[in-house]
This record gives C-alpha cells, sequence and structure tokens, in this order.
C-alpha cells in the first residue's frame, strides 16, 4: 500500500476527515488553494480548514462532521497520513458497510482482517447509489413474497457480498 505525506496526500486520493473544533490554524500554513482552503502538515497527518467537501480537486475527501454542521460552513478537518488511500479504477480496496436501521451505506477503505468483498471506488460508488434507491422506493419490493424489510435486507447483503448485479440477486429471489 501506498504510504501518503505532505508531498503526495491530494492526488487523487480517498479520505475521510472528522471534523475539530479546538485548533486553529497558523497564520503562516504550510498550503493555501486556490479555493481559499488552508492545510497544515504535522508529523501524524493534515489539517484542512475549508466550506468544501466531497469533491475535492482529483480527490473524494470526506467530512466526518459535528452534529451541528451545515454545508458550505468554514471547519476544519483532521486525517491521518495512513487515512489516505488510492483511488484508481483498478485497485479493489473498498467496501460498503449498511446500516438497515437508519437506511445508509458508506464506503469504508477495506481493514485487512475484514472479509467483506472489495470493489473499486466506482464500483463501491455505483452500488451505494442502487442501494439508496432500494431504501427510498418500495415498487420493487412488490413481486416478492416477503415483506418489504425483509427483502432489503436479503438484497442489499447479498449485493454487497457479491458481484453480482441487482438484477440478478432480484431475479433469484422471485
Amino acid at each position: 500500500m501506498k504510504t501518503y505525506n505532505k508531498t503526495n496526500f491530494f492526488k487523487h486520493t480517498f479520505c475521510k476527515f472528522t471534523q475539530v473544533d479546538n485548533f486553529q490554524i497558523p497564520e503562516n500554513t504550510n498550503y493555501k488553494s486556490k479555493s481559499e482552503s488552508m492545510y497544515f502538515y504535522t508529523d501524524e497527518g493534515v489539517y484542512r480548514k475549508s466550506n468544501h467537501w466531497g469533491r475535492v480537486a482529483n480527490c473524494r475527501w470526506k467530512l466526518i462532521a459535528n452534529e451541528d454542521y451545515k454545508n458550505q460552513q468554514i471547519v476544519i478537518g483532521f486525517a491521518k497520513w495512513n487515512s489516505f488511500y488510492p483511488i484508481n479504477s483498478t485497485e479493489k480496496i473498498f467496501f460498503i458497510a449498511v446500516n438497515f436501521e437508519e437506511k445508509t451505506a458508506n464506503i469504508l477503505p477495506k481493514k485487512e482482517d475484514a472479509n467483506n468483498i472489495r470493489f473499486t471506488l466506482n464500483e463501491a460508488q455505483q452500488k451505494v447509489k442502487q442501494i439508496s434507491i432500494l431504501f427510498k422506493e418500495t415498487k420493487w419490493a412488490n413481486y416478492f413474497e416477503d415483506d418489504i424489510d425483509t427483502m432489503r435486507f436479503k438484497v442489499i447483503t447479498e449485493f454487497v457480498n457479491t458481484n453480482k448485479t441487482l438484477q440478478e440477486i432480484k431475479l433469484a429471489h422471485k
């Protein structure tokens, strides 16, 4: 696995920053982007002060925010150097974690000891979009005998643990 630091973390990476409330970025920051984001590097990782998260240039940087966070609000996030992962079309290093109670699906970098099936970032993003639709819509479940919650659990669980398409899974459950 590639090692990231202040010279390469901004080149095609995926990362989840955690919001930090008790840190002030010094006036003489290490870097200030054209979009006014400020970066401060430490031996452990990087602090980023910004009002935009998600798609950042050629990267996908998510913010794990506090409850009171609002979009476009300027916040400081921190990420350790070992929290950065490469985004490329061939490396399968992501898995999908599903929370059926909250009806959410999240892309996470693969942990070495986990047994989850791995996907490329693009594959994982496509699957999360489809899972989101399965959680929102109900018509698709009208053709099955089981109730919708049971079908969601069966279909989504299989979907994140195989390379089968959603259509293949649904057909197998009819």
